[in-house]
């Protein structure tokens, strides 16, 4: 009776409808298994092909699902690739083919890499990708034609390549492309017209290829375009007056080619004629014409200025050099507040300074040198309180240099020369605390030079004061200039005698002091200058004999002593050796020298017997000074050598005195592990707060117990007894007692660094206690700049001691950096002393531990059982400088079997600088970038960021070299990053 309720028709429709979803569910799952089995091979296939030397695909295996690799990412519903981020992992070798399986990529990103040979055709297959990014690699051949069958592609960069051929007009059809890059590559013909098909562009760069041919008016179609550049082709005839419509356009460039007309940003090229008006460019960023030749000289050249005040955005304005006269609008007071660089040097402009200039506040760079601009400085450019360069050099200013330049605290850069000021040299100017290059020569200035001026200690590059008149001596504050690279005070009044001080600034190359009235002779403190290329003191009243330590300073080129009253015989060695590169005329009391110098010889004619007489004379009475100067000698090294193995006493001097336990238990809360900052070899480092003072300090506690930590306290304490050296960590005093529990207690306080050491900066590991704080980063700069420190401490130490020092343990644990990041060297637990500095192997061990310096930086000669020497540091300090532009320790794990750190970078140098870089440097120098497309490399910057490079390294590799005596010398490694430094200044 029940079967009488079943629908047998209806009930067996259902069951058949469920049985068939269920097979092509199964169905659908095993074709998804199948289509992710594709994308892994795809993914292997990929990594087959190249080498991947750092390891960054060592997790594509078996382990885990290929969505799970590194660098690869799924979509949340069929977990399929979508996009690999595989930039900057060193991979070289060939693109696997299969990447165009990868069907559902919608991003690819294997930019700084060194992949190669040729794009492969098959990523036309990817229909969903909107971003390709090659850029930084070495792929050859032709761009694929059937890349316009990635009809979704957004952005398209492959720049800095190798790429030939023609750019594909088929392009011209990806209706969606916004960027599209081809920078600095070799390819050929012209810009395809096409390129104006597309519907909304923003980004459009070609620059540094050999396009020629003239720029397609097609261009103009597309209302998006807001970036143009390409410079640095072949590329002729006029710019297209389409361009002009675009109001979207913020920068345009067509540097370096053979274009004729009037453009935005047009420089090196030979435009000419009256510049026109830009009125609708409301949206303009940048403007430059440099390096052309437009304008007449007239009044009337500057009339298109005040068009500019409609473009509220602009950011820089640059016009030099060219041949634009008149006078300066005031209208240039209403261009946009967000002007930060301001130029038109070199130009034909005369007239006043607007004052209206004044207004513009966050300016950070101001040139107007070479023109002919009169009257004074406007006083209200005091108010440019964001200024950093300020370039008035060459013109007719006159007046008195204004007081409110004084409040300019970020200025770095300051070019007065050339000029009529008059009144005295301006004290004020001190104020400027960052300023590191003044040139206020050539004008009118008088009074005496301000030693608060002079001794600015911020001046690390050029003080040019000469030709002026200022009178009275040289102030001893010079001394200050430890790290200034070029003085000129020639041609001025100067008196008096030269002061000992100026041997204290070891970082001079130039010290130019000619045409003064110095008198005296040249200071012995000149023996510290031991890095100069050029030295002048011509045309002075100087007398006595010419040091012979000048004929030891391998970097001297040019030495100028003429017109003074030097007497005695001249050097034979060195610079003594090229009669051309030393002038030495008018020192009638000279003799001997080189047959070029045309010096009488120093023995006068006389009978044989009469020399006899005086030789065997001579003899005699040297021998008795010889024995009794040698008994002296004998004597003193005796008591030098006993006061040097003397133990330290209870303070360092009168003026440090020895601290209790209990003040050191205080200031750092009972040696809490809150505030331990360090951990050595001997001890731990605990910051604390001293309560007599407030002075936070370092402590260094020894641990007694452990074997050595004894001898390296007392190493310490000798070794920083007398030294005084800006980058030199100070210790402010000692303890040397009992604790609590009645045990030997030894401890060292230091000055405390703010930034720590730069250990932690060069590879983060942070504790527990500082995993939230935000990753520390240096950049280029930075690291040059610690890198002079370091060279100008070792320098120091090796050769302006009393006694020479042998610092023995030179890594980036024990340099540590103050809240300006300027470096200190510490921990001179394992210093020695030279004795008999002449020879740079006799050493005398204060502390007597076979321990020679830190495994990885330790010089090969110390193995062998050889003495410290000067070299040995060097070779610490080329290891230390590869370190920190690698980012790799000498201990990594890549340096395995005969590999090391050394071997590495010199196998490197010079074409794959780039590869061995650390990667937090080539970020920096990819910042350079459009945040809202593809990447695009200022070529300038980057070829001076590449050669800077190879300079650094080569540095680094020739202090490194395993035989001592080819290793650079310690002032030359300073100098060499000197010039570097000036370099990248110079560059902005």
């Amino acid at each position: 009776m029940e079967l009488a309720h079943f629908s047998f028709p209806q009930d067996l429709t259902l069951a058949c409808r469920l049985l068939l979803s269920l097979v092509l569910a199964l169905c659908s799952v095993q074709a998804s298994s199948a289509t992710n089995e594709t994308d892994k091979l795809a993914l292997l296939a990929f990594k087959a092909a190249v080498k991947d030397p750092y390891g960054g695909l060592a997790s594509w295996n078996d382990t885990i699902g290929f969505c799970g690799w590194y660098g690869v990412t799924c979509g949340p519903r069929h977990r399929r690739v979508t996009v690999p981020r595989l930039k900057s992992l060193g991979l070289s070798g060939p693109i696997s083919p299969h990447i165009g399986n990868l069907s559902f990529l919608s991003e690819i990103h294997l930019q700084n890499n060194s992949l190669v040979r040729e794009i492969p055709p098959q990523v036309g297959r990817l229909r969903r990708l909107r971003l390709l990014q090659l850029d930084n690699n070495s792929p050859a051949g032709e761009i694929p034609r059937n890349m316009s069958a990635c009809s979704k592609l957004e952005v398209l960069s492959i720049a800095f390549n190798q790429l030939t051929g023609v750019i594909p007009t088929e392009l011209g059809s990806l209706s969606k492309l916004r960027g599209l890059s081809f920078y600095k590559n070799a390819l050929s013909g012209n810009v395809p017209s096409s390129l104006g098909n597309l519907s909304s562009p923003q980004i459009l760069e070609l620059t540094e290829n050999n396009l020629g041919g003239s720029i397609p008016e097609d261009l103009g179609r597309p209302t998006s375009l807001d970036t143009i550049i390409v410079g640095a082709n072949r590329l002729s005839g006029t710019i297209p007056s389409s361009l002009f419509n675009l109001s979207s356009l913020t920068e345009f460039d067509v540097l370096n080619n053979r274009i004729q007309g009037k453009v935005i940003e047009a420089g090196n090229n030979t435009l000419s004629g009256k510049v026109p008006s830009f009125g609708n460019m409301h949206r303009l960023r940048r403007f430059a014409i440099f390096d052309n030749q437009l304008g007449s000289g007239n009044s009337e050249d500057l009339s298109f200025v005040c068009s500019l005040t409609n473009s509220t955005g602009l950011e820089f304005f640059g016009i030099d050099p060219n041949r634009l006269g008149g006078a300066p609008p005031k209208c240039i007071g209403n261009f946009s507040r967000a002007l930060k660089s301001f130029s038109m040097n070199e130009n034909l402009m005369f007239g006043e300074i607007p004052g209206e200039i004044g207004s513009l506040v966050n300016l950070y760079r101001l040139g107007m040198y070479a023109n002919k601009f009169s009257g004074e400085v406007p006083s209200n450019f005091g108010n440019l309180q964001n200024l950093e360069v300020l370039q008035l050099i060459d013109n007719n200013l006159g007046g008195t240099i204004p007081t409110s330049l004084g409040n300019l605290t970020k200025l770095i850069t300051l070019g007065l020369g050339w000029n009529n000021f008059h009144g005295e040299i301006p004290s004020h100017l001190s104020k400027c605390q960052s300023l590191q290059w003044l040139d206020l020569s050539n004008n009118n200035l008088g009074g005496t030079i301000p030693p608060q001026l002079i001794g600015l200690s911020s001046i690390t590059i050029i003080l040019n004061l000469s030709r002026n008149h200022p009178s009275g001596v040289l102030p001893m504050e010079v001394g200050n200039l430890k790290t200034l690279t070029e003085l000129d005070i020639s041609d001025n009044m100067l008196v008096g005698e030269i002061p000992n001080s100026l041997g204290d600034c070891i970082g001079l190359t130039s010290p130019r002091m000619g045409g003064n009235f110095f008198r005296g002779s040249i200071p012995q403190s000149f023996v510290s200058l031991g890095g100069i290329e050029e030295l002048d003191l011509s045309r002075n009243n100087l007398t006595g004999q010419i040091p012979e330590f000048l004929a030891l300073f391998r970097s001297l080129k040019l030495l100028n002593l003429s017109y003074n009253s030097f007497e005695g015989m001249l050097p034979l060695e060195g610079v003594f050796k090229n009669a051309t590169a030393t002038s030495i005329i008018g020192n009638d009391e000279l003799c001997g020298g080189l047959p070029a110098f045309h010096l009488p010889k120093c023995i006068s004619k006389r009978s044989k017997r009469r020399k006899i007489h005086i030789l065997v004379s001579s003899a005699c009475a040297t021998f008795v000074i010889l024995g009794i100067a040698l008994s002296l000698v004998f004597l003193y090294l005796r008591w030098l050598k006993k006061k040097v193995k003397e133990p330290i006493s209870t303070s360092m001097d009168d003026s440090c005195p020895n601290i209790s336990y209990r003040a050191l238990l205080n200031a750092t809360d009972d040696f809490s592990s809150m505030n331990l900052i360090g951990v050595g070899n001997f001890g731990f480092v605990y910051k604390g707060i001293l309560e007599e003072n407030g002075t936070t300090v370092a402590v260094k506690v020894l641990h007694l117990v452990h074997r050595g930590a004894l001898k390296s306290f007392l190493a310490e304490c000798e070794a920083l007894r007398n030294v005084r050296h800006r980058n030199l960590l100070k210790i402010l005093t000692v303890c040397s007692g009992i604790n609590h529990q009645q045990n030997d207690f030894k401890a060292l306080v230091y000055e405390y660094m703010e930034n720590g050491s730069l250990e932690r900066w060069l590879h983060p590991n942070p504790t527990p206690s500082h995993r939230n704080e935000p990753t520390r980063t240096l950049n280029f700069f930075q690291r040059i700049n610690i890198a002079i420190d370091v060279a100008f401490a070792l320098d120091y130490l090796h050769l302006h001691c009393h006694i020479p020092i042998i610092h023995c343990d030179l890594k980036p644990s024990n340099i540590l950096l103050d809240a300006e990041m300027v470096a200190h060297v510490g921990d001179f637990g394992l210093a020695k002393f030279l004795l008999g500095s002449s020879s740079d192997t006799v050493a005398n061990q204060t502390s007597s531990m076979g321990i020679r310096g830190t495994i990885g930086y330790a010089p090969p000669e110390y193995t062998m059982g050889c003495k410290v020497s000067r070299e040995g540091d060097v070779y610490d300090y080329g290891i230390l400088l590869l370190e920190m532009f690698t980012g790799l320790s000498p201990t990594d794990d890549t340096f395995r079997d005969d590999l090391t750190l050394h071997s590495f970078v010199a196998e490197a140098l010079h074409e794959r600088v780039l590869e061995i870089t650390n990667h937090i440097l080539l970020q920096e120098r990819e910042n350079h970038s459009s945040p809202n497309g593809p990447r695009r490399w200022l070529s300038e910057s980057d070829g001076i960021f590449q050669e800077c490079l190879v300079t650094v390294y080569n540095i680094g590799v020739v202090c490194s070299n395993e035989v001592p005596g080819r290793r650079m010398s310690i002032s030359g490694a300073a100098n060499q990053l000197q010039k570097i430094r000036e370099k990248l200044f110079a560059r902005g």
